[in-house]
Formats: structure tokens, C-alpha cells, sequence
């Protein structure tokens, strides 16, 4: 147990049964006190989604529950006089009506949102996956060293080709070109047949895909070429466009990683219209969340291979979401995976195990890996 014993970690790796485990604790939680009150929750709508999913499936969640973002389990909305949410602030310790927390994807936590937890003084369960790859910025990580661990992997997941792969990846960090299943494949980059084959796949790109990259530049030149492919004709976003956050905004309630859909997008202009706009006035529906996001966004944040700073509290940044590193595709999954291998040199042989884990960890049903 943690010195601060109001709460306790657990690490899973994939296909451990770490979302069976929360269902169990739930049920066997309410043999000891039937009406409990447990708040479940995750990072993002998302991910909230798919833990409301699988243990609906196991019968744990009962109405007096929460299952849903962090967000809305401990922030209320701030409105202005047309009830548009222009904000977010904690709610008071007497508000909060629940009796435990239980956090999914605990990985992606911050200091700032992990401290408002704990500030209810509520026990928590914390659930991540210790085999992915570390924050990349701050020392914050609340799942570097986990007081539980899964790490058998359960009977049924074994023949998945996805599992195996992960295995593969967590303990030697080679995985071999070789088609696992008609689904899951690794490729080799220098086969004459490999590049016809991604451009296939890219042209059929939708929000069930997830491309992956090591190196900001290759992001860069993928994003350009699929929206090449898709017929957008402007290097600016345009509505349908996919983007990524990649910073957090708690007032905003957006966070570093959410992808979502562009609704609208204009140019914003400062109250000086002589000098050059700056930002734009953007609408975004991040996948899985009820309200759409709506602000100012840096405009020298897209195709920017370096993280774009401002003195305004309200800028937001953002860019295409259509190819990301796999440091920011963290806690994210989606049916389909498309993985580029490329190793930075600073990066050992631990570092690079956990990055390419974390890479095929993020497919659920195809997985394609592009290296040697």
C-alpha cells in the first residue's frame, strides 16, 4: 500500500483483465456495503464509453453509480448569459456524492487533476498500464510504479494476434514481418508492394484508423498526404478536418491527446484588425464528448514540428489529427492501427520496448506495422 493510504495502484498489462478486475471489485465491494455509491471514470468520453461497455457486460454498474469523465464527475460548467459553457471550476467537497473512485487509464493523469481527486478525500483505485511508455514532459507519473500488477495474460486473449503481439513487442522489442492473421501484420518498409499498400489504406482513411509515427516530421508528411488523399485543398483546416489537442486546457475542458472532427473554422482577428490575424475561431467534437469544444486556436500550431507557447490564457492548440506519435495516442485506441517503427536514437532498449508496446496496444481489431 501507498504511504497515503487513500489510494492504491494497479498496473495491467493487455489482456490481464484489468476492466474484469474494476467489474469484480464492484460486485464484491457491494457484498460488503450494498449501497455503496462508486465513481468510474476516465480521462475522456472516449475511453469512458468503452469502460461503461465492458462492465455493463459483467453486471457492475449499478444507477446510483458514475461512469464517465473526470471532468464531469468533479468540475461544474461555467455559463454566460446565452448558456454557453465558457469555463469549468471544482466543485466543493460537499457536493461530491460518492463513496469510492475508481479511475480508468489512470496513465494520462496529471498532477493538477490527479491532486483534485485526492482532494475529496475519497479512497481510490487507480488502474493503468505499467508497460506503456512515461509522460513525456514533468516528473508526474502515477503509474511508474504500481503496488498491484497484472501480468499473466488471460487463456482467451493468448490466440489473440494483437496480444501476441504486444507480448512480443513488451519483451524483446522486435517484432517479426510476418502476417499474424489477415488483420494483423508487420511489413517490410523496403518491399516494393509495402508503400501501395499504405497508400491503399490511407485512402480509405475515417476515424476508425489510428496512424502512428516516432518522429514529428514524419507526422507532419503523413497528415499533408492523407489530406492529399481525402481532396482537402487548403493547408489550413476546414470542416471534416481530424485534429489532435496538444495541450491541456482544464478551463476548456480539453486535454493533451483528445482527436476529434472540425464542425466550422474561420479566422479570428485581434481588437488591432491591422495586424494579422492570429488565431482561429474553431468548433471541434472530440471523440465521445458530449459538448463540443468551441474557442480560439493557434494558427502557427498546425504543421509546427515544436510546441507553439502564448501568453493568452484562451489560446488553444491544436493540430491534424490524422497521423500521431505514438507518445500522444496514449490512452487512446481505435479498430484500426497503422504503425510506422522509428526508433530515436536517445532511446534505450527499455524505452524503446515500452514505445512500441504502447504502438500496438492502441489497435483493437487491425494492426499494421510498417519497419524492417
Amino acid at each position: 500500500m501507498n504511504q497515503n493510504s487513500q489510494y492504491i495502484t494497479l498496473g495491467g498489462f493487455a489482456g490481464t483483465g484489468k476492466t474484469t478486475l474494476i467489474g469484480h471489485i464492484c460486485n464484491e465491494l457491494r457484498k460488503e456495503k450494498k449501497d455503496i455509491k462508486i465513481a468510474l471514470c476516465s480521462y475522456t468520453g472516449k475511453a469512458s464509453r468503452v469502460l461503461s461497455q465492458r462492465l455493463k457486460k459483467v453486471k457492475s454498474i449499478k444507477d446510483s453509480d458514475y461512469v464517465g469523465t473526470i471532468h464531469r464527475l468533479i468540475y461544474h460548467p461555467i455559463t454566460n448569459d446565452r448558456d454557453e459553457i465558457i469555463g469549468w471550476e471544482r466543485i466543493e467537497k460537499d457536493e461530491f456524492n460518492y463513496d469510492m473512485i475508481i479511475v480508468d487509464e489512470a496513465s494520462m493523469l496529471d498532477e493538477e487533476i490527479w491532486n483534485d481527486l485526492l482532494s475529496f478525500d475519497k479512497p481510490i483505485l487507480a488502474v493503468g498500464d505499467h508497460g506503456q511508455l512515461p509522460p513525456v514532459k514533468g516528473s508526474f507519473n502515477l503509474m511508474d510504479k504500481p503496488v498491484l500488477r497484472l501480468e499473466e495474460i488471460y487463456r482467451q486473449e493468448k490466440n489473440n494476434p494483437i496480444i501476441k503481439i504486444s507480448e512480443i513487442a513488451r519483451k524483446y522489442g522486435t517484432i517479426p514481418v510476418f502476417d499474424f492473421s489477415n488483420t494483423v501484420r508487420k511489413l517490410d518498409k523496403r518491399d516494393v508492394d509495402t508503400g501501395e499498400f499504405v497508400e491503399n489504406k490511407l485512402e480509405g482513411f475515417t476515424s476508425d484508423w489510428m496512424v502512428l509515427t516516432g518522429y514529428n516530421h514524419t507526422r507532419i508528411k503523413l497528415n499533408n498526404g492523407i489530406r492529399q488523399l481525402l481532396e482537402f485543398d487548403s493547408l489550413e483546416p476546414r470542416s471534416g478536418d481530424r485534429v489532435i489537442c496538444l495541450k491541456n486546457n482544464h478551463t476548456a475542458g480539453i486535454y493533451n491527446g483528445m482527436v476529434g472532427d472540425v464542425i466550422s473554422c474561420s479566422k479570428g482577428f485581434l481588437e488591432d484588425e491591422e495586424k494579422a490575424s492570429k488565431f482561429y475561431d474553431m468548433i471541434v467534437h472530440f471523440d465521445g464528448e458530449d459538448e463540443d469544444f468551441v474557442g480560439k486556436v493557434c494558427i502557427d500550431q498546425f504543421n509546427s514540428k515544436e510546441q507553439i507557447t502564448s501568453n493568452d490564457p484562451e489560446m488553444n492548440f491544436f493540430d491534424f489529427g490524422y497521423a500521431l506519435t505514438v507518445h500522444k495516442a496514449q490512452g487512446g485506441q481505435a479498430p484500426k492501427v497503422l504503425l510506422f517503427e522509428e526508433r530515436f536514437s536517445r532511446m534505450d532498449d527499455d524505452m524503446w520496448r515500452r514505445w512500441l508496446y504502447t504502438g500496438v496496444t492502441r489497435a483493437m481489431e487491425e494492426l499494421y506495422i510498417i519497419g524492417e
